[in-house]
Order: structure tokens, then C-alpha cells, then sequence
């Protein structure tokens, strides 16, 4: 207890993860290994405000946003927000040694010039040195990130209309690896995590090994199919499915007659990710999925993969290893907790350094 009193205590970040169909934010406390959830939020967007990853209606967004602010019930502004899709581009290269960082930026906008498909002056570059290279002898890793300007101005916009201040802007897959870092419990069992986050149009692996992400690869498949085929079958409103998913108000059969077509679809998408993966890194098949997103919340889903997949399948809880305020609903905060990782990972930058 005396110990805890003297642990310095780092200023707070909204953690918010815009994502195409609902808008999850999380306010953390706290120091390290002894954090709080002080707040969060899950406000479903109402309409279809993306195309691809970009956004379409801002309107919709917007509202979204405020109804964000409002639940969170707090004035907190600095906020870390995420980017995802094909204008986001990460790529570990290759450098030499003990350049300073000038020199670092003139060498990676050389190397990012034949690696990004857009002009150099459409988009925001980033780089981070990650430690010498054990493929490359006398080379240094270099963590090379870079964003097309539209979509990571289009949100700054839209969030600074809401009164945050986005401080840090994060690649989606790597603040999930933030998250496994932060708030999945870690032992020698556990060295090496691979996290899969099935969001509305995107299954987005991450693979964690000793606080290092290893890898990250974003295929094109999400919970928007089941939810097509659920207003299909049920002739509902998209939105109305939506609504009757989260109050588990549909149809008792949709379990039966609906969730084990996705389920196999997801099964072989998670095969072709994991087979990606294996062939690039030419790494074992992983014995343990860790599952986070929209599609850990459906019923039934884990304990389907586990037997199809012939691996151990969890759910991810990011909230599962510190202390929830009395302030909030703790059991509504575990039922959305799997849907909050990538949020989680945001918050976390709050307890760690960044650059400009």
C-alpha cells in the first residue's frame, strides 16, 4: 500500500477507436501495473459512414462522437485515435547504424518513396528505431509507418469538433498489440501471443512475442456478413439487426441456422491469416488464438473455432487484469470488454512515450 503512494501517476488519453460501425473510447488511470478504467464508451454509428475505411457521411460520425463525449461523462481533451485499411502502410526496413535522426528521416523518405503508392507530400510519415537487426548483419530495424493525410486529417477534424485533442495518431493492428502488452496476463506459457481482432470489415492479426510486436497483417472480412445475412433472413432493418444483436432480442434460431454459416467462414479466414503468417515469418502454427473484436461477443463462436481450428481459442478481455471504477457498470463493461482492445491499446499510450 505505501509502495502504490509513491508511483508516479500519468496524465490520462482518450483511447478512441473509430471503427466503421460503432465509435468505443476508454479512459484509463493510474500507473504501471496498477491502472483503472475511470470511463469508457460504445456508441453505435447509425448509418453507412464508410467506404472502404474512409469516411463517407460526417454527419453521422459527428453524432456518434458527441454521443461519445457525453458518455464519458468527463472534460479529458488529449486523445490517441487509430487508422486502418490499404492507405495504411507499416513495414519494418532496414538501416544503418547511429545516424542521428535527420538522417534517419532523409534515408527512410528515400526508402518510403518505392514503398508507398502515393506521392510522398499526400502523406504523414512516421519511424521508430526498433534495435539492430538480427537478419540484416550491421543493420538496424526500423519501424517505417506512413498514413495518406486524408484519412488521418479527416479524424483529427472530426474529434477536435468534439472537444478531444488527438495528441497521438496510432496504427490500428499495433495498438492491439499495445493492448495484448498492456492487459493480457503474460507468462512463460504465454511469451508469444496471437491476437485476432474481427472488427465489422476487418480481421486484423497482430503477433506479440516479449513486448515486441512481430507481426501484423489486415484481411478483408468482418462481422458486416453476418449481420447482411441476419437482415436478409429475418427481413430486418440493418440497423434494427444491430440493435436486437447487442439486446439479444433476435430470433432464438439465429444461432442455429445463421451463426454456423459465419462461423466456417471465419474459420477459413483465420486459417489463410494464420497460414500468411506462418509462410511469412516462417514461424510454427500458433497453439492459442487470442480473440477480440465484435465476433468474441457472439454466442457459441470461441468454443466453434476451437474444435474447426484444432487450437485453443480465448476471448480477450483487456479489462480482465485491472480495477473497474465503482463508478461505472461492471457487468455491462465486461460484456463489451472483447469489443474494447483496440480502444484499450489507445489509452495505454498515455503510460508511454511518443514522438512528434
Amino acid at each position: 500500500m505505501v509502495r502504490s503512494l509513491f508511483k508516479k501517476k500519468q496524465p490520462s488519453i482518450v483511447g478512441l477507436d473509430i471503427g466503421t460501425r460503432c465509435i468505443k473510447a476508454v479512459v484509463l488511470e493510474g500507473a504501471a501495473g496498477d491502472y483503472t478504467l475511470t470511463a469508457y464508451a460504445c456508441e453505435p454509428i447509425i448509418k453507412d459512414a464508410f467506404r472502404e475505411r474512409e469516411i463517407s457521411d460526417y454527419d453521422a460520425v459527428s453524432l456518434a462522437l458527441r454521443k461519445v463525449r457525453l458518455a464519458l461523462k468527463n472534460k479529458l481533451k488529449p486523445a490517441a485515435i487509430a487508422v486502418a485499411g490499404t492507405s495504411v502502410i507499416s513495414k519494418v526496413v532496414h538501416m544503418e547504424p547511429d545516424q542521428s535522426d535527420f538522417e534517419l528521416e532523409g534515408q527512410i523518405e528515400v526508402e518510403a518513396d518505392s514503398l508507398i503508392p502515393y506521392p510522398l507530400e499526400e502523406v504523414y510519415l512516421d519511424f521508430e528505431e526498433l534495435g539492430m537487426s538480427e537478419t540484416h548483419a550491421g543493420k538496424v530495424n526500423v519501424l517505417l509507418s506512413a498514413a495518406h493525410k486524408d484519412i488521418v486529417d479527416s479524424r483529427s477534424t472530426l474529434v477536435r469538433e468534439q472537444s478531444f485533442e488527438p495528441l497521438v495518431v496510432d496504427i490500428e493492428s499495433f495498438a492491439l498489440g499495445n493492448a495484448v502488452d498492456y492487459f493480457y496476463p503474460h507468462d512463460e506459457a504465454r511469451s508469444s501471443v496471437c491476437c485476432i481482432n474481427v472488427g465489422a470489415s476487418l480481421l486484423q492479426v497482430c503477433v506479440w512475442q516479449e513486448g515486441e510486436v512481430l507481426y501484423t497483417k489486415e484481411h478483408n472480412f468482418g462481422t458486416d456478413t453476418l449481420l447482411q445475412d441476419l437482415a436478409l433472413i429475418h427481413m430486418l432493418e440493418r440497423k434494427d439487426v444491430e440493435s436486437q444483436l447487442i439486446d439479444n432480442t433476435l430470433p432464438d434460431n439465429w444461432v442455429t441456422d445463421t451463426l454456423p454459416v459465419f462461423a466456417a467462414n471465419l474459420q477459413q479466414q483465420i486459417n489463410r491469416a494464420i497460414q500468411m503468417y506462418m509462410s511469412t515469418m516462417n514461424a510454427k502454427r500458433p497453439q492459442r488464438i487470442v480473440l477480440s473484436g465484435g465476433a468474441a461477443v457472439l454466442p457459441t463462436l470461441t468454443e466453434t473455432l476451437q474444435q474447426d481450428l484444432g487450437v485453443e481459442v480465448e476471448v480477450f478481455n483487456p479489462f480482465s487484469t485491472i480495477k473497474i471504477s465503482d463508478k461505472l457498470n461492471a457487468e455491462q463493461v465486461q460484456q463489451t470488454a472483447p469489443l474494447m482492445a483496440i480502444a484499450a491499446g489507445l489509452a495505454s499510450r498515455g503510460f508511454s512515450p511518443w514522438h512528434i
